[in-house]
């Protein structure tokens, strides 16, 4: 037997079952899904930082995105939204595009 104890893509189950074995799941309440997510916000980042190549950056990436989207969807937040705050963020502070590195500040006087 393997123990997970972690939030799973909706067809993973059926994957399991097919492979000749028995799962056990459950439905998580909306607080535990919220917190889960976040646990797998943080698992997909990690496997993000850790891609070797484009390929799987890209795969990681995506991984990524469909958790955003679902801690968009849990909280009822619309991409829209999230884009026009980045878009107001960008042209107040700007990007990243310009690589800028901050090495240290000190007082004038």
């Amino acid at each position: 037997m393997q123990i997970f104890n972690k939030l799973v893509r909706d067809n993973i189950p059926n994957k399991i079952n097919s492979n000749n074995e028995i799962c056990n799941t459950r439905i998580l309440e909306d607080e535990e899904y919220k917190l889960e997510l976040n646990k797998k916000l943080i698992e997909e980042a990690g496997e993000v930082i850790n891609s070797s190549n484009k390929e799987e950056l890209i795969e990681e990436l995506a991984d990524l995105n469909v958790v955003i989207n679902a801690i968009l969807n849990i909280n009822n937040i619309t991409y829209d939204e999230v884009e026009k705050v980045r878009l107001l963020k960008k042209q107040k502070r700007g990007g990243f595009d310009k690589k800028i590195f901050l090495i240290s500040t000190k007082n004038k006087d």
